[in-house]
């Protein structure tokens, strides 16, 4: 049996791992989480800074830097032709890509730097993907490019699908384009979230050791969220434009 000042303490930890506390900037009137804020220009400067490494002093043998970066292009690409096709990926090609590098720098941003090192007055630095304001703009951006799609491929005759195959499924395709954003939304940013809490809950409870495979679970579960919400972009921008 453990001591009662075990469950105590437990209990403590478990409470104190809150959601929704936030450092608030008011900037021209509008309270902005100052601390998403921080950590997305973080992660926007190591992309610049790889992006300018990967570009700077091209070769037709690539170095290492070079080699990272065509490998990265390739990898998007891939994921934008697999779903897109032929015909249409090209143009698509730098939106899901940006879609993939962003989220996958934000993930691991919050699972390999120890922002926790950081005290704020209020909340806590963490990866940007854990604000649920995050991953709805994300899902926001995604619904906004596929109706793009397919407006600038059919034009108003976009909406015929709303009826097709029968008009009676008209409010099951409206309903449709609604979950499409709720459910990118809620999933990556339930993944993260459940990821860096569990993660908190661990280390706050047993030595550094212990948690450690978990933290790498995360790194990888990071890596397979950025992986989920680019391809289902790119699927759902393919669908608009069938």
């Amino acid at each position: 049996m453990y001591p009662d000042n075990f469950y105590s303490s437990t209990f403590t930890l478990l409470a104190e791992a809150e959601v929704g506390k936030h450092f608030y900037w008011d900037i021209a009137g509008f309270l902005v989480h100052g601390q998403v804020l921080v950590v997305i220009w973080f992660v926007f400067a190591l992309l610049l800074a790889f992006a300018f490494l990967g570009t700077q002093d091209t070769d037709r043998i690539p170095n290492s830097w070079q080699n990272f970066a065509e490998a990265t292009v390739d990898f998007v690409t891939d994921i934008a032709r697999d779903q897109l096709g032929e015909s249409f990926y090209r143009e698509w090609v730098p939106f899901i890509a940006t879609l993939f590098l962003f989220i996958f720098g934000c993930n691991w941003a919050g699972a390999v730097i120890p922002w926790k090192l950081i005290e704020l007055p209020e909340g806590e630095f963490a990866a940007p993907t854990n604000d649920i304001n995050t991953t709805v703009a994300l899902a926001l951006l995604t619904s906004l490019a596929y109706f793009y799609a397919g407006l600038s491929k059919k034009g108003f005759g976009y909406f015929k699908r709303y009826i097709e195959p029968i008009p009676l499924l008209l409010p099951i395709n409206i309903l449709e384009d609604f979950t499409k954003p709720l459910s990118l939304s809620f999933r990556l940013f339930g993944n993260v979230l459940a990821d860096e809490l569990t993660i908190s809950v661990l280390t706050s409870l047993v030595p550094l050791v212990i948690p450690l495979p978990i933290m790498a679970l995360g790194i990888f579960a990071g890596s397979v969220q950025a992986l989920i919400f680019s391809t289902l972009a790119a699927a759902y921008i393919a669908e608009a434009l069938e």
